[in-house]
């Protein structure tokens, strides 16, 4: 039975759909983060290869008509020493077809729509925007990294948040739910003389990796919730970056090509991604929280052209 095989794989984890060409299932499998910036080049490639043959442990290897991976830092792969590892980690499957490498974004986009082009917006832990033309990244807005931007990111609004937290403690302890809930986590404690709660949470902050800042990030929605006006100033200064990142990726005023989300502060009940998506009027929006049927469903395009059926959770009878 020939068949296609899509990978999504992240940083924390990776999953792998096996379909045959009508779009029914076949198998899943699943392993660990596979992301090349974040994991040793070895261990990525073999989780991967793990969760194919987890997906196609019931098929012969050798039906496989295509295998795209949709992967996280798959730009690492541009250095030939690293392709190698990966592809020659991949021959020994056995699979009747070379893997393809995509990007993460590109496949989360193809997960929700079968349109050719369109914008894919991440808003997680970083933040990266892509146009997609032709089911290919085409151009991209953001994605630097938290030392240069990862502006709209939860590693952006935790770090906006300590800074006002820090700003109000110029000139007193602040009471409000933000400043009450930072304050907590990073000291465990709400209670002391503003200057000496400055200083502390100060070395708190520069005490851990950067990133880490972005724990903070919930802290601002709940207080936005519950109406805090220093929460709701980052909640919305979130939402227009955000929105500008979408903009900077659109054909002009009059395209209607649809906006894919995904992560956590665009969540369809994110605080930002509620306000997100009234900035973006009436575009057609769809929030992804996978790649791999978008993985799958671009392996059975490479043999079938852009018709291939979309993945079907049914399993083939």
């Amino acid at each position: 039975m020939s068949y296609v095989v899509g990978v999504d794989a992240g940083g924390t984890g990776s999953r792998a759909l096996a379909v045959d060409l009508e779009g029914f299932r076949l198998g899943r499998g699943a392993s660990g983060g596979a992301n090349p910036n974040s994991h040793p080049y070895d261990v990525a490639a073999a989780r991967i290869a793990e969760a194919i043959a987890l997906a196609i442990r019931d098929l012969d290897p050798a039906d496989c008509k295509a295998c795209v991976v949709g992967m996280a830092g798959s730009s690492k792969l541009s250095d030939p020493a690293v392709s190698k590892v990966f592809h020659d980690t991949w021959r020994e499957l056995g699979l009747g077809c070379e893997v393809r490498v995509i990007t993460d974004q590109e496949a989360a986009f193809a997960s929700m729509t079968a349109e050719p082009s369109g914008t894919i917006l991440v808003a997680g832990t970083g933040s990266i925007a892509s146009r997609i033309e032709n089911h290919r990244a085409a151009r991209i807005v953001g994605g630097i990294g938290w030392l240069l931007g990862d502006e709209g990111s939860a590693y952006w609004m935790g770090r906006e948040a300590v800074r006002t937290v820090l700003k109000l403690l110029e000139t007193h302890v602040p009471t409000g739910e933000l400043a009450k809930a930072v304050l907590t986590e990073a000291l465990g404690t709400t209670v002391g003389n503003h200057q000496k709660l400055w200083s502390q949470l100060i070395t708190a902050a520069n005490a851990e990796q950067p990133i880490r800042l972005a724990r903070f990030a919930p802290f601002v929605s709940a207080a936005h919730v519950a109406g805090d006006p220093v929460a709701t100033d980052i909640v919305t200064r979130t939402a227009d970056v955000l929105a500008a990142m979408v903009a900077d990726t659109r054909a002009g005023d009059d395209d209607r090509s649809p906006v894919v989300m995904i992560g956590s502060v665009a969540g369809p009940e994110s605080p930002v991604g509620v306000l997100l998506r009234e900035r973006l009027g009436d575009l057609p929006i769809y929030f992804s929280t996978e790649g791999a049927t978008g993985a799958v469903w671009l392996a059975a395009v490479d043999v079938l052209g852009p018709s291939a059926p979309r993945p079907s959770e049914l399993v083939r009878g």
